[in-house]
């Protein structure tokens, strides 16, 4: 476990699986879309759905899929803090924003490494700031090859692909607290 210089800890996790038993175990697109139709990102932003090709045909063009995970681990006193809901959304906006940007970063060194390769963010593309992609104007992506998919945006079950292979557990938010931690999960895909 690595000590940041923020207000909480940072544990890393990693698993590959080739795509093809990914496909198997963790995607449902169908299912997963109708879970995004109820996001307000939903037809919003260029990495999330609806798509223009189906995302099972995306998975299939490559054979291997590197996780990656970050776990926030958040301290005691943080956890036993009771927050106001405006406090809570400014404090996990903050963290996840950070995790977000630094683990896309390292994903990004990934993808340099292996030709032919993409990551998967952690949620949505937020390259042109919130509520500012120019999709919902109908007008390109302004960052064509920056925007990455989720593996939640693509079909896949982030849950199970959390317990399944990070041998991780899914916590969540109680009203006014944090969880012990949370977990983003990213990826590498690799032809």
């Amino acid at each position: 476990m690595e000590k940041n210089q923020r207000d909480y800890q940072i544990e890393i996790f990693t698993a590959q699986v080739d795509v093809s038993e990914y496909l198997h175990t963790c995607v449902n697109a169908e299912e997963f879309l109708e879970c995004c139709k109820s996001c307000p990102n939903y037809g919003k932003i260029w990495s999330c759905p609806p798509y223009s090709f189906h995302p099972e045909e995306y998975w299939r063009q490559y054979q291997t899929l590197f996780l990656y995970a970050r776990k926030i681990i958040f301290s005691e006193e943080q956890i036993k803090q009771n927050y106001t809901p405006e406090q809570l959304n400014i404090f996990t906006n903050r963290v996840l924003q950070n995790e977000k940007q630094d683990m896309a970063k390292q994903l990004f060194l990934l993808e340099q490494k292996f030709e032919g390769s993409i990551s998967l963010s952690a949620g949505c593309c937020q390259m042109c700031g919130r509520d500012n992609c120019t999709r919902k104007d109908n007008i390109s992506c302004r960052f064509p090859e920056q925007m990455r998919y989720s593996i939640e945006s693509l079909g896949g079950n982030v849950g199970l692909t959390i317990t399944k292979y990070l041998h991780q557990e899914l916590l969540w938010m109680t009203e006014g607290r944090l969880p012990q931690y949370f977990i983003l999960v990213g990826g590498l895909l690799k032809k």
